[in-house]
């Protein structure tokens, strides 16, 4: 983003050249400098809604943009299931309406961010080509009455898509209204038709170069396997080789790189440099279709659809997805979809407490949303989502929860210059890699080993003792961090070994979880044991392995308590190595066996714990290290149910405290701050009702 800052002057006048040689149309009110409108660091805090201005009348729009400018709400995302309505006929495009619709948004000071219409494919387009349609695993083709009906892989239908997605560009990509573009909608199916099959061929070719390699490296060998031409690889979503599986999970993610691509050269060929490039991510942040950093990678900023769905905001969770989104690009990402107090897909779709809507959107700012937008505006007549959660009812009226966010927008107002430019920091970090997702989802062990419940087990205490954490790519640059966490780091390649080396030989501290170090970049054992090519740094192996029945004791210098779902027993092979924790009487083949390790290594040191720690000892084992590697807060631990967030920049500290308890709380503050959302005050100590919120101020020194 910095980058394309230099730009951004030039790009403004450009804008308004470009708006009469093209032919789009002038803003209809004096527009606002374009400039803030490419990364929302620079310059304000946006609040928004889904609106499909499409669904009705042109007469209701103003009374809707009305209702939306007095709730403070800036921004909104249309047209991303309007294709038919765009292109209602092959070649006839409809975008006077989406025209005026920007236009009469602007009258009100809302901006525009356009969503692609790709998700939901026209019916003409999917009868006259049949063979655009996705085909399920067992050969069904999808049909048309719903979304993603359409194959990701289909060269035709990406012809499709990149024509209606250059009209649009070409149309709306120097409109000084429409600050950016989403990408197609949650990606999240795969096809299995004869269009995949062939690019996972080609794929696979370009990718090993013979047979001979793809069978040496997937041990085809085993079963029989071993493959003699390209098209008798199968493709399909059963168990089988684990080479095959980590492959297929690796080559959908090219598939929806290049599905993305297309679109993407598509944009940046029209529209203006001021105006970003996301996609949204769904499946409440944690979906693991497809690697989600190497999707991110190309795009201006990461975003996600942040759902609680049934039941209340499990802060911790919501918390470590928002640090996850965040990580994926190592900067500040927007809420795209957020639930206006319930949903319509739960098992119950319950609402959430009053309140609750104002502090989930405050904690997705305080973990470095510069952008919340709820789904949706408006309750849809028809449709599948009838009774999805809305601030305006059918009839146009405001919600119970409208007044809710008018709050909202009245504080982000008062707290946008303040917060604008600052972005957390962290000195730790939680490392993830997808292989290792896939490759211990593929092969378990235990179904009680459950990953995102392991993430959460490291990042609890990491939350309460730092109050922020990074989670980022385990292949990310680390030198920023004192010290990282790696709870299932199963996959280690060679070269992400020497990444890690590099970090610890420089003075950083590597804390592996358990099963680190299994595989190799082809999900194949590897010939060292555990933790692999890291074995040599820690002094130490893994002996053997177990899935747990039952807890076994655990006890050392961070304390005692139980290990459970996962066991490794540890064997030191230096003198050097240092045995942290060891396992009690309970299990034979533990007794006694060193269940934790630490070895310094160059200027740092690396950590092994082979067992999933109760909550009470993970907290006293984190604490230990932390204190170890000279990390702490100077806010301290934290009444029960308080969470605490800190924004950092332009000189100065944003720190966002919530109550998401039931009880009223109180927070002894380590120094005198603002209180930004009553302006005047000055405070030593925050208290907090039930989903209270503070945001407090200070300046840094320089």
């Amino acid at each position: 983003m910095r980058r394309r800052q230099s730009r951004l002057a030039c790009a403004a006048l450009a804008a308004l050249a470009l708006t009469c040689v093209a032919g789009v149309r002038p803003a209809a009110a004096p527009a606002p400098d374009p400039a803030p409108a490419l990364h929302t660091a620079l310059g304000r805090l946006w609040l928004g809604a889904a609106w499909y201005p499409e669904q009705w009348p042109e007469t209701r729009w103003p009374k809707d943009l009305a209702l939306m400018q007095a709730a403070g709400i800036n921004v909104v995302r249309v047209g991303e299931f309007a294709w038919s309505t765009l292109e209602p006929h092959p070649g006839d495009y409809h975008f006077g309406w989406l025209e005026r619709a920007i236009a009469e948004a602007a009258r009100h000071h809302i901006r525009v961010v356009i969503g692609t219409p790709t998700d939901a494919p026209p019916v003409w387009l999917t009868s006259r080509y049949p063979q655009v349609l996705r085909i399920h695993a067992d050969g069904r083709p999808a049909q048309h009455g719903n979304r993603r009906q359409f194959s990701y892989a289909s060269p035709l239908y990406r012809r499709f898509c990149r024509d209606i997605v250059t009209r649009l560009a070409e149309r709306f990509g120097h409109d000084p209204d429409v600050i950016g573009w989403q990408i197609d909608n949650e990606y999240t199916n795969e096809s299995f038709g004869a269009a995949a099959r062939r690019q996972f061929h080609q794929w696979l070719e370009r990718r090993f170069g013979s047979l001979a390699a793809l069978n040496r490296d997937w041990t085809t060998a085993y079963w029989s396997q071993t493959y003699t031409a390209w098209n008798q690889i199968p493709l399909n979503d059963r168990p089988g080789n684990p080479g095959l599986m980590l492959a297929h999970r690796q080559f959908v993610t090219a598939t929806w790189l290049g599905y993305q691509r297309n679109q993407l050269e598509a944009l940046r060929a029209h529209i203006a440099p001021w105006q970003f490039v996301t996609t949204n991510i769904g499946g409440l942040g944690w979906s693991a279709h497809w690697n989600h950093y190497t999707i991110t990678r190309p795009l201006d900023i990461a975003a996600w659809d942040d759902y609680v769905g049934e039941g209340q905001l499990d802060f911790y969770r919501n918390g470590a997805m928002s640090d996850f989104i965040r990580g994926l690009k190592r900067q500040d990402y927007w809420v795209m979809e957020t639930q206006p107090g319930f949903v319509d897909w739960a098992p119950i779709s319950n609402s959430l407490v009053k309140g609750g809507v104002r502090a989930m959107t405050w904690e997705s700012i305080g973990h470095g949303a510069d952008a919340v937008l709820f789904w949706q505006w408006r309750s849809a007549l028809g449709g599948q989502e009838q009774y999805h959660g809305t601030l305006v009812g059918p009839d146009g009226k405001p919600e119970p929860l409208y007044a809710e966010v008018a709050r909202i927008g009245r504080e982000f107002k008062r707290a946008s210059p303040i917060i604008a430019g600052t972005t957390p920091r962290s000195r730790v970090a939680l490392l993830l890699s997808y292989a290792s997702r896939w490759a211990i989802d593929f092969q378990r062990q235990t179904v009680r080993y459950r990953q995102l419940r392991v993430l959460l087990d490291y990042y609890r205490p990491l939350e309460n003792l730092t109050h922020s954490v990074d989670i980022v790519s385990a292949r990310a640059p680390l030198t920023r961090y004192k010290i990282v966490f790696a709870p299932s780091l199963n996959v280690i390649s060679k070269r992400l070994a020497r990444h890690l080396r590099h970090y610890v030989l420089g003075g950083g501290v590597l804390v592996l979880g358990p099963r680190s170090g299994m595989k190799d970049r082809y999900n194949r054992l590897n010939v060292q044991s555990q933790p692999g090519p890291l074995a040599p740094l820690l002094g130490g192996r893994v002996q053997q392995y177990y899935a747990l029945a039952a807890p076994v004791a655990v006890s050392g210098a961070a304390g005692h308590g139980t290990g459970r779902i996962w066991a490794e027993a540890l064997t030191p092979h230096s003198s050097a190595t240092r045995v942290l924790l060891r396992y009690g009487a309970g299990n034979a083949w533990l007794t006694g066996r060193p269940a934790a390790l630490e070895h310094r290594y160059g200027r740092g040191a690396i950590v092994y714990l082979g067992t999933i720690l109760d909550r009470r000892l993970m907290h006293a084992f984190v604490a230990h290290r932390l204190a170890a590697a000279g990390v702490h807060s100077p806010f301290g631990l934290l009444p029960p149910g308080v969470e605490l967030m800190r924004r950092v920049g332009d000189g100065r500290e944003v720190v966002i405290i919530i109550n998401h308890g039931k009880r009223r709380r109180a927070v002894r503050l380590p120094y005198a701050m603002h209180d930004v959302l009553h302006p005047g005050r000055i405070l030593r100590t925050v208290r907090l009702r039930p989903q209270g919120v503070a945001v407090l101020e200070r300046p840094l020194q320089p």
